[in-house]
């Protein structure tokens, strides 16, 4: 680089051809501004040399590249390739249909029949293809009227289980089969028709006799129109090869089955020649005793179309002289026994929660009809239990008791004292916290009769 000394002869230069050469002529005009400042030659400052310095070397590292891309191009266009993008460059890379992941043999994916916008690989021509009609994007008039389905996928066993059970529960305490009917055709049972009444047979054997009784209602309902006879008929035979463990939560269940496939049979739930596919091929004994049952009942009841009364009248069905007549012989057994458990248990089996108050009324009643103060601590400690664990609630008992004061005047012409003793018991009672102090204040009271000696005039006081 030279300071202000002759030019340098122009003849063959570092780039080898005649003329200046444009590299040598920039370093000539750099080293022009490095020296000579606005009005000529001055003294450089620290600062300003670091900077300048700092621009040099910048400005000899895009010389390089420069150079070098000049070098590549010589190169490719010297071999007749075509000029591309760099290869690291952003554009290269989106029009690279090469795997990114380094696999493969670099082939374009598909076969070149793949990408956004591509119908298949070229050449490629497909047949004719016939028109879905259950397509709605064909034309309605091509295709007729459009029908839309809903598709209900076809039930597990597991989900099966969990979306009936609680439908033959909530059954059990509203006894309507079209509701659970509805229920069942909103789903898809398929092939496993047959869970259902097993399911619901299985439940009511745990139950009361009011749920089997509910139990085989549901089955003659649900027979032709949710199952067929040939669901009933194999969810029978696999509660009878269950049977074994069945019995470890149903001592019973044998003779509980048995009068269930009684009971279907009459009912035409299961086809009449049941019991004759199992003659002399059955080996369990717990199952012969099952079939055993049915065959007893069948040939009993062989004039009588349906078996109505094999599992009784239960709860509300029955007559009120019976119930009457099951809670007279109730509190009777328990005044000779003195077992509340067992009278509590009793009334829990006749399942007559609304017709508690009879129970009160009965056991007030044989109080006043009875002698000696042994019966009236047992009915008020008979009362007190049931109070306290809620089978007879606040309503029964004061609608029991408010019974008895309606009729007291009847029941005071066969039992002269029954005013002195309802007070006595009623008063036992509140103490005892069965009544409240409002029925306690209803009871009524007479006082002694007084006669003209006494001086009213030939009338009788109350």
């Amino acid at each position: 680089m030279g300071v202000l000394g002759e030019a340098p002869e122009r003849g063959d230069g570092a780039c080898g051809v005649q003329g200046p050469c444009p590299v040598a002529a920039e370093e000539e005009e750099d080293g022009d501004e490095e020296l000579l400042g606005a009005g000529g030659p001055r003294t450089w400052t620290p600062q300003e040399k670091l900077l300048h310095e700092a621009r040099l070397k910048a400005k000899a590292k895009r010389r390089l590249r420069r150079a070098s891309s000049r070098d590549s191009t010589r190169e490719s266009l010297s071999e007749g390739a075509e000029p591309g993008p760099e290869p690291g460059s952003p554009k290269g890379r989106a029009h690279d249909r090469r795997s990114r992941t380094g696999k493969g043999r670099g082939l374009p994916k598909k076969g070149g029949a793949g990408g956004k916008g591509v119908w298949g690989a070229p050449g490629v021509v497909y047949g004719y293809q016939e028109p879905d009609a259950r397509d709605p994007n064909y034309d309605e008039v091509a295709q007729g009227d459009t029908v839309y389905a809903t598709v209900v996928p076809e039930l597990e066993e597991g989900e099966l289980e969990k979306n009936v059970q609680p439908m033959v529960l909530e059954y059990f305490e509203h006894g309507d089969t079209s509701e659970v009917m509805e229920l069942l055709r909103g789903l898809n049972l398929g092939s496993r028709g047959h869970a259902v009444p097993s399911l619901a047979v299985a439940l009511a054997l745990e139950g009361k006799a009011s749920h089997r009784e509910l139990t085989s209602r549901l089955l003659s309902d649900l027979v032709g129109r949710v199952v067929t006879p040939e669901d009933i008929a194999w969810a029978f035979d696999k509660m009878l090869r269950d049977l074994p463990d069945l019995i470890l939560d149903t001592p019973e269940a044998p003779q509980l089955l048995g009068q269930f496939i009684a009971r279907a049979v009459a009912d035409h739930a299961l086809p009449l020649d049941f019991l004759e596919r199992y003659k002399g091929r059955v080996d369990c004994e717990h199952a012969r005793a099952a079939l055993d049952r049915a065959a007893v009942l069948l040939r009993i009841k062989r004039d009588v179309n349906r078996l109505d009364n094999v599992w009784g009248v239960g709860g509300g069905q029955r007559p009120v002289k019976h119930l009457v007549k099951e809670m007279n012989l109730l509190l009777r057994e328990y005044l000779l026994s003195g077992e509340v458990a067992e009278a509590e248990h009793c009334l829990r089996e006749l399942e007559v929660p609304h017709f508690h108050h009879e129970l009160v009324y009965e056991a007030v009643v044989m109080v006043l009809e009875g002698s000696g103060e042994e019966p009236v601590a047992k009915m008020v400690t008979l009362l007190k239990v049931l109070w306290e664990t809620g089978l007879v609630t606040l309503d029964q008992m004061n609608r029991g008791f408010q019974r008895v004061y309606e009729e007291l005047g009847d029941i005071s012409l066969d039992v002269p004292l029954a005013h002195g003793l309802l007070e006595r018991l009623v008063e036992l009672c509140f103490d005892r916290g069965v009544i409240t102090r409002a029925l306690r204040d209803a009871c009524p009271a007479r006082g002694r009769k007084r006669f003209v000696s006494e001086g009213d005039g030939g009338r009788v006081k109350q």
